[in-house]
């Protein structure tokens, strides 16, 4: 991610919304969490638990092929979406990393999921997730 484009900008936003100005590893943790048990409830319905699963376990494997100094951290992260887990291996963690991990983690989940489903979808499943703000996206789909 070399430019960080207006999705991934709002993205990190909303984290640091979540996690209030006195950024420590274990609200880092819980805004993580948080984020992903909300993106959970949002997508369940449509791909299912297992599919919620997979996207996360693979958004897991990218975080490491794209920052493979993420290799310690993602090693120690559970390969299923338990939070609880999640949340101790980011507490173990300096501040700075935690939240670098947080933000390449959830951009990371958001641009798996356009890669399948496209913007627009993925912009009005997570719409309650980000916040308003994301869900304004302009619309890059076609309509015939």
């Amino acid at each position: 991610m070399t430019t960080q484009s207006q999705e991934s900008r709002q993205i990190v936003a909303s984290l640091a919304h979540r996690v209030g100005p006195d950024a420590d590893s274990a609200r880092i943790a819980q805004a993580l969490a948080t984020t992903l048990q909300d993106m959970d409830a949002a997508l369940a319905p449509i791909i299912g638990k297992q599919g919620v699963g997979a996207l996360y376990c693979r958004s897991v494997h990218l975080c490491t092929a794209r920052h493979p100094h993420l290799a310690v951290i993602c090693a120690s992260v559970p390969q299923s979406l338990d939070v609880l887990a999640l949340e101790s291996v980011l507490v173990e963690q300096s501040d700075a990393q935690a939240l670098f991990f947080s933000e390449v983690m959830l951009t990371t989940v958001y641009e798996l999921l356009t890669t399948l489903i496209g913007p627009s979808l993925t912009a009005r499943l997570l719409r309650d997730v980000w916040g308003p703000s994301l869900s304004d996206t302009p619309s890059q789909e076609i309509s015939p």
